[in-house]
């Protein structure tokens, strides 16, 4: 009898502990409920670096009646498991879908930690592809960038793929998730996911609020795929970085549109003038400086990557 209370009360101990565990974690990751049953965790403005631990970019979940999806994971196997402490904090449904928005560092680099729950992980078909050309790259910048914080991650990708061509639709229990792909926009494997009930967008990197956008595919397919996002009709969006964004939403991505909007009638310019690309980075989409976080860091890039593109129009 003695062993039998020994084991009960050990057993009672270790889960007691395993729950002030998770209720630590979740207060150092606290996450905020933008719709009934929609919670996102808000990544710093900053870049990745061992302060911030790589936590930049917004991640989170949906709840429905049978189970949960998770829509992006963060940027390491740690940031992960402090968001799967955070949904457990909300409820102990199963985990049944993992979704990653793009094949940037900072919104995947976290799957590892939902291995377990044997969750479907989904993204844009040309996500696995984008994952195997920058892995190697991604794996030495990070691993320097985060130090001890990247202990653990993997490069996990998506099994079940959507194209372009054909969204999907996943059903949460009494919960209804329009899972959509996009020709080259922020990125050649762009998905957003949208809640039915609720009308709540996730954007993932085709919005950035307040913090500069970052160009990696098509200046002209990314302010197409703006027009078709801004004709949804929606009461909430959640995007990649930033602020979730309510009945102003589409001012944030007015203000996004006209950054590039900007950049490109300014590039074309000078193309047609016979200019440079040394040219463009010294004088294009100057009068956007005090709007954008980050503008220093990326603003040229984003002018190197549309003069590339539009030159060849």
């Amino acid at each position: 009898m003695k062993n039998k209370t020994k084991v009960t009360l050990s057993a009672v101990t270790i889960a007691i502990g395993t729950l002030l565990m998770l209720k630590a974690n979740a207060e150092e990751y606290p996450v905020k409920q933008v719709s009934e049953g929609i919670y996102y965790h808000q990544g710093v403005q900053e870049d990745a670096n061992r302060d911030n631990k790589g936590e930049i970019a917004n991640t989170g979940f949906i709840i429905g009646e049978k189970c949960i999806a998770v829509v992006d994971t963060g940027g390491s196997y740690l940031e992960g498991k402090s968001l799967l402490a955070a949904i457990r904090d909300k409820s102990d449904l199963p985990i049944c879908y993992v979704i990653n928005t793009h094949a940037h560092p900072d919104h995947f680099l976290g799957n590892a930690a939902f291995k377990e729950t044997e969750a479907t992980f989904i993204g844009n078909d040309k996500m696995p592809a984008a994952i195997e050309a920058r892995k190697s790259f991604y794996e030495t910048r990070f691993s320097d960038i985060l130090g001890p914080h990247f202990e653990g991650t993997e490069f996990i990708e998506p099994t079940q793929l959507v194209s372009v061509d054909n969204p999907i639709t996943i059903d949460l229990g009494e919960r209804e998730l329009v899972l959509t792909s996009y020709p080259t926009s922020h990125t050649d494997n762009d998905l957003t996911v949208l809640d039915k009930k609720t009308k709540t967008l996730w954007t993932g990197d085709l919005l950035f609020v307040k913090r500069i956008p970052a160009l990696d595919g098509s200046i002209n397919g990314w302010l197409a795929t703006i027009e078709k996002l801004k004709a949804i009709q929606l009461n909430a969006v959640i995007p990649g970085h930033g602020p979730a964004q309510y009945q102003d939403w589409q001012q944030a991505f007015d203000a996004e549109q006209h950054y590039f909007s900007t950049i490109r009638e300014q590039i074309r310019t000078i193309i047609n003038d016979m200019g440079t690309i040394s040219d463009a980075t010294q004088t294009v989409g100057l009068s956007e400086k005090g709007k954008w976080l980050l503008f220093d860091d990326y603003h040229k890039r984003n002018i190197t990557a549309a003069f590339t593109e539009l030159e060849w129009e």
